[in-house]
């Protein structure tokens, strides 16, 4: 997730999309098709797909929390009022009540 689509002043929401399925199933059917060399990494590819779809809603907000912070070049506490601010300059349009939402999520599910 690399944004917030139609967020703005009335309306803070982040939106979760997830297509790990689609991505598990094409996984699945290259590993029915594959040849023995290829099959150790598509299994692993496929467990990691797995692992990932299998994260809540709540925690994928906090990822991009912490990946929009790092992106923005914080170095910081998560849980500070700078954090927060850097999170606001990176997401303009983030309220400062949704900012503060996703602070708390990102502070209650750490990497």
């Amino acid at each position: 997730m690399t944004g917030i689509a139609g967020l703005n002043k009335k309306h803070n929401f982040v939106l979760v999309v997830r297509d790990a399925d689609i991505v598990a199933a094409a996984l699945r059917q290259a590993l029915a098709e594959a040849s023995p060399e290829e099959r150790p990494g598509l299994e692993r590819a496929a467990a990691v797909v797995e692992s990932t779809a299998a994260a809540t809603e709540t925690q994928l907000r906090a990822r991009w929390v912490r990946s929009r912070l790092t992106s923005a070049g914080f170095t910081g506490d998560i849980s500070s009022i700078a954090a927060v601010r850097a999170l606001r300059q990176a997401e303009p349009k983030l309220s400062l009540l949704a900012a503060v939402q996703l602070q708390k999520e990102a502070v209650a599910h750490p990497e």
